[in-house]
């Protein structure tokens, strides 16, 4: 007999076992940074937010977004973070109750950036007159 597959059977997003498993990862994350238990030059006292995880669908890896307050000097505390991932996924296995601790990619979060480009997109006078019609 044979399988006929439909458009229903096919994930469309991330499940919800996925978006559970990068909500734990991202709070444990940004609890690490802020209590300042790695030891590295670059992220003593530099506020750091943790916007977002994305994880594979077999949890086996995580997409870390960050931004340092004020987002100076990104590109610096990205690379800090992918030198320490080894640190921080030693943390993440204590702290978390997961079969296996997700390996981590650090990338510097632009959504803030590119929300800016678009604020003034619409505040110029001919977009804002299209969009008014």
């Amino acid at each position: 007999m044979r399988q006929t597959s439909n458009n229903f059977s096919k994930a469309i997003g991330p499940s919800n076992r996925q978006l559970r498993v990068a909500e734990l990862v991202r709070r444990s994350i940004s609890d690490i940074l802020r209590k300042n238990e790695l030891y590295e030059e670059a992220l003593a006292n530099v506020p750091i937010t943790v916007s977002e995880v994305r994880c594979s669908s077999d949890l086996k890896l995580a997409t870390v977004f960050v931004l340092p307050l004020g987002g100076e000097n990104g590109q610096e505390v990205v690379k800090s973070l992918a030198r320490n991932k080894g640190v921080i996924r030693k943390i993440l296995g204590r702290n978390l109750n997961l079969k296996f601790v997700p390996d981590l990619r650090f990338m510097e979060d632009k959504t803030f950036d590119q929300m800016d480009q678009t604020s003034k997109l619409l505040q110029n006078p001919t977009v804002r007159r299209d969009v008014v019609n």
